[in-house]
């Protein structure tokens, strides 16, 4: 479990060490008034404190460690005799009572250690009696019991987040390492296999030259890749649009973005560059293989505007509509319905013989 064991191992020496003084405290006094019922307390607490120690910790297994305490501590009375109030003795748990409040504290957080130091701590003034009320010790007692479990917990919490933070940092170091092992390899092999490929075939010409040229689309695309870093996690708050459109460069598709990166919340982003490629694959579909396409993102602060133009033929009036109604909806829902879905707009401006663009407008949903 990381460094929440190192929490839980540390509770379990507490709760052993807690079971020891209360030993002693009932050693000391002779056994109290009842000696056979304080032992026979001491044994249920020594049971629960093996069965908290050994099983895993879970909600419902702590709510009955804090029944479990608070019954042990009730029972005080009984084994102490009726004297024990008034002359101010400790209960028979002592200290016992820490246990379920640092444990719901590593558990929870400062909440919930919070709420369990409440529940025992009311259990304890109740046994005390409250008809002198005063800081005296109860009271005291039960304030450093709630402090006690709203600092251990988020002193917990904070510890685990750190933790988290620091292994997402060495996932994301080895992935680096990794990929600029890869990249280098790339370089030295795939990269230039698919350059002599492009050369050789524009030097023979033919089909070798149509081969060349999808070599070279794929070395840009390759060398882009490999560029623009490892790719953004979908499970992190926001993603960088920029790096992930610059993966379209190709030998037809040129994509312009600022220096600084474009970031987006995950689920905004991966709609917007599905978008793109769907526009993307109409360009290479209806206007040909060799059409050149231009992609340009910006943001202003409050929305960010990616646009697509070609150099096509352009989109004849009423095209779009016409291919809807015939069920082909790579226009209706590959790209505006994408953007609708993230709360975007997209305008599309295309005239015969002047190309098309498509601008993809969405808001910044950034907190």
């Amino acid at each position: 479990m990381g460094i929440e064991g190192s929490f839980w191992r540390a509770i379990a020496v507490y709760r052993v060490a807690s079971l020891g003084y209360a030993v002693l405290l009932l050693v000391s006094a002779g056994g109290y008034q009842r000696p056979v019922a304080g032992w026979l307390v001491i044994g249920v607490m020594a049971v629960w404190t093996a069965v908290v120690t050994v099983a895993r910790p879970n909600a419902r297994l702590l709510a009955l460690d804090v029944v479990v305490t608070l019954a042990c501590l009730l029972s005080s009375p009984y084994v102490q005799g009726p004297d024990a109030r008034a002359s101010g003795l400790m209960p028979l748990t002592a200290t016992w009572v820490g246990g379920p409040v640092l444990a719901w504290g590593v558990y929870g957080g400062r909440r919930a250690g919070a709420v369990s130091a409440v529940i025992l701590s009311l259990g304890d003034l109740w046994l005390r009696g409250l008809r002198e009320w005063s800081l005296s010790a109860p009271v005291n007692g039960a304030v450093l019991l709630i402090l006690a479990g709203s600092v251990v917990g988020h002193v917990a919490r904070l510890t685990k987040q750190a933790e988290e933070r620091l292994q997402r940092a060495v996932e994301a170091e080895a992935a680096v390492r990794e990929r600029e092992r890869l990249a280098r390899g790339i370089h030295d092999s795939v990269l230039q296999v698919l350059a002599l490929v492009q050369r050789r075939g524009l030097e023979i010409g033919g089909e070798a030259a149509e081969l060349g040229r999808l070599a070279g689309e794929q070395e840009a695309a390759l060398r882009e890749m490999v560029r623009s870093g490892p790719p953004d996690q979908d499970t992190a708050e926001t993603v960088d649009v920029g790096a992930r459109l610059r993966r379209f460069a190709s030998a037809t598709v040129t994509v312009s973005t600022p220096a600084t990166p474009l970031p987006l919340p995950a689920h905004q982003a991966r709609e917007v560059v599905a978008a793109v490629g769907a526009a993307l694959d109409n360009v290479r579909r209806h206007c040909g293989k060799d059409a050149g396409a231009w992609v340009f993102a910006e943001d202003d602060g409050v929305r960010m505007t990616v646009t697509v133009r070609d150099d096509g033929p352009g989109i004849p009036a009423g095209r779009i509509e016409e291919a809807a109604a015939e069920g082909r909806l790579g226009i209706a829902q590959s790209v505006r319905g994408r953007i609708a879905g993230v709360g975007g707009t997209v305008e599309i401006t295309s005239a015969p013989g002047q190309g098309t663009e498509v601008e993809l407008t969405v808001p910044l949903l950034l907190e």
